[in-house]
């Protein structure tokens, strides 16, 4: 894949984001989280562009090649390679919290469970679990993390219409849900973006065993 860069933007900047998406991509898919090609994600690289993965590639295989350039509206720039068509819930966060510079979405096994249990609810309410406390932001147990859980779509500005309401209403946001498909989190570098899905995939995962054995 070529990928041609403006001006403004170095080669080893855009390098850097790309090796740092391969990388998480990686350990990601090694966790059994991307499987079937699913998932994307992707960093910022300036205020105007991001680098997120091609459509399509296996994500525990990305190399440079499987990384592209998009400008902050889900256009490709550069390049003739087609994003993910979820590129617009990505630069969603990017132009809402200019300070966010990852996002990522995977599709483990608890998070699309939890996606379909909790869908009818419309929100995930996690209470009382000490791993509240690796999202930035919450300092103790006793707070309450919501997470939606939005209806799935084909249409991406539905759902980007959807993230916005929630938004709106001046809740805080860490993360989502989409019914049957899987999660969306974000942090202001790799590090927190992976720190915050490892942890809300662990406290999702303690939420569905709280069902099955309230269940029995």
């Amino acid at each position: 894949m070529s990928q041609d860069l403006p001006a403004t933007i170095a080669a080893a900047t855009f390098h850097a984001c790309a090796d740092a998406i391969a990388d998480a991509a990686r350990e990601l898919s090694a966790m059994g989280w991307t499987p079937a090609t699913s998932s994307n994600f992707s960093m910022r690289v300036d205020a105007e562009h991001a680098a997120i993965t091609i459509s399509g590639r296996h994500k525990g295989r990305l190399g440079r090649s499987d990384i592209m350039l998009i400008d902050l509206h889900g256009n490709a720039v550069g390049t003739d390679a087609r994003p993910s068509a979820e590129t617009a819930l990505h630069t969603q966060i990017y132009r809402r919290w200019p300070d966010m510079c990852a996002v990522l979405h995977t599709h483990s096994r608890t998070q699309s469970v939890a996606s379909r249990l909790f869908a009818s609810d419309g929100v995930i309410r996690l209470q009382g679990w000490e791993l509240q406390k690796a999202i930035t932001g919450y300092h103790t147990h006793e707070s309450t993390l919501e997470i939606p859980v939005f209806p799935n779509t084909q249409h991406m500005p539905e759902l980007v219409t959807q993230v916005d309401a929630w938004l709106d209403t001046g809740k805080p946001l860490h993360a989502y849900l989409i019914d049957g498909h899987g999660i969306y989190t974000w942090g202001r570098d790799m590090a927190e973006a992976q720190r915050h899905l490892e942890a809300l995939e662990f406290l999702l995962g303690c939420e569905l065993d709280l069902k099955r054995l309230r269940a029995s």
